[in-house]
């Protein structure tokens, strides 16, 4: 197999460019192969910006290990005649003839043995070009040297593709990160005002120099905040944009644009932005070496399903080659814009919610001298989703009270469309009369005729006063946690139940048990979203329960439905179900008897 030096550095040449951070670092694995290709003498490269500005020269010898390198900013025009348009272009030249107005290697090239020139010009993006120029003697083989040197000029045109790839990829990268940082920012708070704060915090100082935002209100737009890198041009920002008529106008027609525009030189006369002696401050920047950038503003429309919601203004006191795109604005104020209609749509919902979730519960318990009702209901979705806990007090003809609760399994529209006909098919039921199993017995088969794809769970507690003072208890569960009841003398104990689930299965019958409740017993019916709230150690608030309503006694219905849910509210780590409790105390008691006085040592001890 026959050894091809030059195939192995061209291998090892394109293996350098997949690396190479910039172009110039190129240039050992370049010009050291070139050199050692038969008949050539010296190379030589230069690097050209569009205006014919010489940038770089770097010129290597045959045998010798030292190149010459000079760094320059020599404006040649005479070497617009070599710019390449799209491919690159080899030449053939004599030395003695080339022009030192148009070729700066000219020196070099002169300077080596030889017969004749090979140059290839080519293109390295829309700003600029460069070359790479063989000197060879009559002994080199022409179409081997034009064939390496096209091959080279290849593998660097690829080089400097590749880095300005991978650069438009990094800024693409840390504007993609922005724009998530951006994003979870905004998305953490679900206050309008609050959200377009973030964004002015945001944007500054990694995008603009300063920021503005707006809100779009029939009057008008509408300050919101303002920031800026320099606390005392954030205060001039902040007067502007509360106060300035120019900004007022421009927010006016520009919020219904579809993009964002830039404004900047004359197009800011007359605005908070214009700088009077930018003029001067240029020449004297000129003078100094240094830059005195412009002030150019953008204004973006906050846009969210097709309404304006208000504008972002970015203000920029840098060079062009650091102003955002277009692109990069428009998904800043889609974002944004998000955020801010999520926000408004959440309050919208809250509302709606908190409504919806008011007329699936009975608007007042009844009141009667002989009974202490009371019931309290804690929302546990932070999305604020409608629940399907639900709970009622029904006064029976024969006298009697029915105590009611379920749980219907899941939330939102299709829980909320069961809670109501379940409290109310209940309720309908009890106000005639209707015994509790048969009530929920003909639940189940409506659920069951309504093809209901959810299950649900009830309690039905039916409280009869009795001539010796006491209460007849009757209890009719569907398959939900049993209630308890608090003795006059502290302790507690567990209503038996039983029965399947609602909405399982046809024909179902549901069986009553009894027991009996004495003057100044309390019975506490309550959701799964009490028992399973559960903290950090696993520990349910089931277990806690007996004690925690034991410490209660001598309360009040209404301290212990309130207590028992805070309660519960402050135990959990997990879960999130929402906790509904119905409480009634048994009052009927003689007129010269007293109740018991609560005794809150017992209730701060159980919390302990």
């Amino acid at each position: 197999m026959v050894d091809d030096p030059w195939s192995s550095a061209l291998h090892r040449l394109w293996q350098a460019a997949s690396r190479a951070e910039e172009v110039a670092a190129l240039a050992d694995d370049v010009y050291a192969p070139l050199l050692a290709t038969p008949g050539v003498h010296r190379v030589v490269g230069t690097r050209w910006d569009g205006r014919q500005v010489l940038r770089y020269m770097r010129a290597l010898s045959a045998g010798s290990d030292t190149p010459v390198i000079v760094a320059t900013t020599r404006s040649m025009p005479g070497a617009a005649v070599r710019e390449p348009g799209g491919e690159p272009v080899v030449d053939r030249l004599e030395p003695a003839g080339l022009d030192d107005a148009v070729w700066p290697e000219a020196e070099f090239l002169r300077e080596a043995p030889g017969g004749s020139v090979v140059s290839c010009t080519f293109r390295l993006d829309q700003r600029g070009w460069a070359a790479l120029t063989l000197a060879v003697d009559a002994s080199a083989d022409l179409a081997a040297v034009e064939s390496r040197l096209t091959q080279a000029v290849d593998v660097i045109v690829a080089c400097h593709t590749g880095i300005l790839q991978r650069g438009r990829e990094a800024r693409r990268g840390a504007d993609d990160a922005l724009l998530a940082e951006a994003s979870l920012q905004m998305d953490s708070s679900l206050d309008v005002e609050d959200t377009l704060r973030r964004v002015a915090r945001i944007a500054v100082p990694a995008v603009a120099d300063g920021a503005l935002v707006h809100l779009a209100r029939g009057e008008g737009p509408e300050f919101v905040a303002a920031t800026h890198v320099a606390v005392q041009q954030q205060r001039a920002l902040e007067a502007a944009g509360r106060d300035d008529p120019w900004l007022a106008a421009l927010l006016a027609r520009r919020g219904e644009d579809e993009d964002t525009v830039f404004l900047s030189g004359a197009a800011l006369d007359g605005s908070p932005f214009a700088d009077p002696t930018a003029a001067t401050a240029d020449a004297d920047a000129a003078d100094a070496g240094e830059g005195h950038h412009p002030t150019v503003v953008s204004v973006s429309p906050l846009r969210a399903r097709g309404r304006v919601l208000g504008t972002i203004t970015f203000v920029y006191q840098r060079p062009e080659a650091r102003l955002p795109d277009s692109a990069f604005l428009r998904s800043l104020a889609t974002r944004a814009a998000l955020a801010i209609d999520n926000a408004l749509l959440y309050e919208l919902r809250r509302t709606a919610v908190l409504s919806l979730q008011e007329h699936l519960l009975p608007s007042q318990l009844p009141v009667t001298d002989r009974w202490d009702l009371s019931a309290s209901y804690a929302v546990g979705d932070p999305m604020l989703d409608v629940g399907g806990d639900f709970y009622d007090a029904v006064l029976r003809p024969d006298g009697s009270i029915a105590l009611l609760i379920g749980d219907v399994c899941g939330r939102g529209a299709e829980a909320a469309a069961l809670t109501g006909l379940a409290r109310h098919t209940l309720r309908t039921l009890l106000e005639e009369g209707t015994d509790a199993g048969t009530a929920l017995s003909r639940l189940n088969r409506a659920l069951r005729q309504e093809r209901a794809s959810r299950f649900l769970t009830a309690v039905v507690a039916t409280l009869a006063p009795q001539a010796d003072g006491t209460v007849l208890l009757s209890t009719c569960s569907a398959g939900h946690p049993p209630p308890l009841v608090l003795r006059g003398d502290g302790t507690v104990s567990e209503v038996l139940s039983g029965g399947l689930l609602l909405g399982v299965l046809d024909d179902v019958s549901y069986e009553s048990h009894q027991e009996r409740l004495t003057p100044n017993d309390t019975l506490v019916l309550f959701t799964d979203g009490l028992t399973e709230s559960r903290e950090a150690g696993g520990t349910f608030f089931e277990s806690v329960l007996p004690a925690r309503l034991a410490a209660l006694r001598g309360s009040d219905a209404a301290h212990i439905a309130e207590s028992l849910a805070r309660q519960a509210r402050a135990f959990r780590d997990s879960g999130q179900d929402d906790i509904a409790l119905l409480v009634a105390r048994w009052t009927g008691l003689p007129p010269d008897s007293g109740l018991l006085p609560p005794d809150h040592r017992l209730e701060q001890a159980a919390l302990r």
